[in-house]
């Protein structure tokens, strides 16, 4: 009898044992699928709303969504402040966020300031080596990549365009503070050389755009907005002027051509933003360096034309620039 209760003891042991086994094998998988769905602290800094920027940072949070990546982006707008950039900046250093999205050149600028260690990815920068947030396109190094929104056929292609409409001078309105617009208008001047004189007006905020296009009223035969996202934010003001005074407003992007810009060789910001996020994921999913991941071209290069607004600014459309382009109607 002592032996049959000694061995029914061992066998309750045993299963004992066996189930605290099954329940730590059963939690050990319940901890791994929780790494699985982890939620990722995603830090978004714009420098302003406009709807290129938007349209990238959708593109952005779109490449998660399509993943299956869980994620919390934390947006935080600068209004076009240096200071509000970078008190964000150190809002996203000190929340110690797992990635931090910059969408414009000051946004980026100002992460890279506060940090060397959290990944940071850009979009909508024009000159990433220039403004330097990265030592090369191929090679970024440090914590850095992203995409850039300059195509290397866009700005000779407008040149041409702008020239072909039978524009002399051009007028460029711009934010020197924003180094993306600096190295903008200086690579316009260097391919317009010889082909357009080229007068410039400068604008530290968005309530002086207006005024700076009404100074080159009447000494430009047309006007060219950049990327620069002060002058853009405010680029109703421009199209105004261009209206009243029958001079067409070439743009630097699609989006502001549907704002009303006569034309425009340029891609949809969402697709460039789409290819930051796919970064991103490269780095908290496989756990890539940043520095290592090539900084993007867009792609995808458009000519879009704006007939109502072509009609506004006095301008009267060729055959063959219809059979070139994009014709919207608003």
């Amino acid at each position: 009898m002592k032996k049959w209760l000694a061995l029914i003891l061992v066998v309750g042991l045993i299963s004992l044992v066996g189930c605290g086994s099954s329940e730590s094998g059963n939690a050990e998988a319940s901890n791994d699928k929780e790494k699985q769905k982890e939620t990722y602290k995603i830090g978004v800094t714009q420098i302003v709303e406009h709807p290129s920027l938007d349209a990238a940072q959708k593109g952005f949070k779109q490449a998660f969504k399509d993943e299956g990546v869980e994620a919390e982006f934390d947006v935080q707008l600068a209004q076009g402040d240096a200071k509000n950039n970078q008190t964000i900046a150190k809002k996203f250093a000190g929340d110690d966020v797992d990635l931090i999205f910059a969408n414009s050149t000051p946004s980026a600028q100002s992460a890279l300031n506060v940090t060397n260690e959290i990944p940071i990815v850009f979009t909508s920068v024009t000159d990433p080596v220039g403004s330097s947030l990265v030592e090369s396109m191929e090679n970024p190094g440090g914590n850095v990549t992203g995409t850039t929104d300059t195509h290397p056929d866009a700005v000779p292609n407008t040149i041409d365009f702008i020239k072909d409409t039978g524009a002399k001078k051009v007028g460029m309105i711009y934010n020197p503070s924003e180094q993306n617009s600096v190295a903008q208008v200086k690579n316009v001047k260097k391919i317009a050389d010889g082909k357009l004189d080229i007068k410039e007006a400068t604008v530290t905020s968005t309530a002086e755009v207006k005024q700076a296009a009404e100074s080159l009223a009447g000494k430009v035969d047309a006007f060219y907005i950049i990327t620069d996202n002060t002058v853009v934010s405010a680029l109703e003001s421009v199209l105004q002027v261009g209206q009243q005074q029958d001079t067409p407003v070439f743009v630097g992007e699609l989006d502001s051509v549907k704002r009303g810009g006569f034309a425009a060789y340029g891609f949809d910001y969402f697709d460039i933003g789409y290819e930051a996020g796919q970064k991103a994921l490269k780095i908290l999913e496989e756990g890539k360096n940043p520095g290592e991941i090539p900084v993007s071209y867009p792609q995808n290069l458009k000519l879009q034309i704006n007939k109502d607004a072509a009609e506004k600014m006095g301008v009267e459309l060729k055959e063959e620039w219809k059979q070139d382009a994009e014709v919207i109607e608003p």
